[in-house]
């Protein structure tokens, strides 16, 4: 399910890939600020997620974000501008997995948080039962974890994402699978990542993804252009925190001198 959001005399088109268990529609406000720097931007919800039709919080297999985003991509080549890719936590991932099996000429990524390593796994019994389940019943769902007070430290945003319908918040056993395969594949194979201008934004108190392997998967890269920020005390969701703002400037100032 893709959207896109137009405006005049536009610069750029800029992706954005949303994180696990959540949609695009969270990203209102910097869908809104990238129209008015002069920016079109391309969105949707993910498979299993947000509108889109299926079951909540699942894929038969992790090449259904990797079709969908490559699908956004060439909409947003379309307009003949130079593209930027936004992914967020799974998001961040996703892009990853994209750039690495998809030709995609971009003018830079920015990975906010990017899912390469989880900061809590499921305990080792629950690990092999996900491992046993996703081939017999591969739709069994399990609580994600994922809770408003372990993503931002805004209480506004807490309480909108506790009564947000579309938030899904279980995943399935073969989801979980897919997941991790794609996070190992994605780090032991970083020198596939392709060499193209690269912002990875790390947020420093993060309980939801592991942020050592964010830096382990950054310095294992062989590209030219990469530059990596560590948020300190700031909680997962970058862009939904009490700072966002400046966030959103630093990110701007990384697209501005790229293009």
């Amino acid at each position: 399910m893709m959207k896109n959001w137009m405006c005049e005399r536009a610069r750029g088109t800029l992706m954005i890939i949303h994180g696990a268990g959540e949609h695009h529609g969270r990203y209102d406000w910097v869908i809104q600020y990238l129209n008015k720097q002069r920016f079109h931007v391309i969105s949707g919800d993910l498979p299993g997620h947000g509108r889109t039709r299926g079951k909540r919080g699942h894929i038969d297999h992790f090449d259904q974000y990797i079709d969908a985003v490559y699908g956004w991509y060439k909409e947003a080549a379309s307009y003949e501008l130079p593209v930027f890719l936004f992914g967020h936590s799974l998001g961040g991932l996703i892009v990853i997995r994209t750039l690495m099996e998809k030709y995609m000429p971009v003018k830079g990524v920015i990975l906010s948080s990017p899912c390469l390593g989880l900061y809590e796994y499921p305990n080792k019994f629950a690990d092999v039962a996900t491992k046993m389940f996703h081939r017999i019943t591969p739709t069994l769902t399990a609580k994600s974890g994922l809770r408003a007070a372990r993503i931002t430290r805004d209480p506004d945003v807490r309480a909108a994402y506790e009564k947000d319908e579309l938030i899904t918040s279980v995943v399935t056993a073969r989801w979980y699978q897919e997941t991790i395969k794609a996070m190992k594949v994605s780090m032991l194979e970083a020198e596939r990542f392709p060499n193209v201008p690269l912002l990875l934004m790390q947020a420093g108190e993060d309980y939801i993804v592991d942020k050592h392997a964010s830096h382990r998967w950054f310095n294992r890269l062989e590209i030219s252009d990469r530059a990596m920020k560590e948020w300190k005390g700031l909680y997962h969701e970058l862009l939904n925190e009490p700072e966002r703002e400046e966030i959103f400037r630093f990110m701007m100032n990384f697209i501005h001198q790229r293009l």
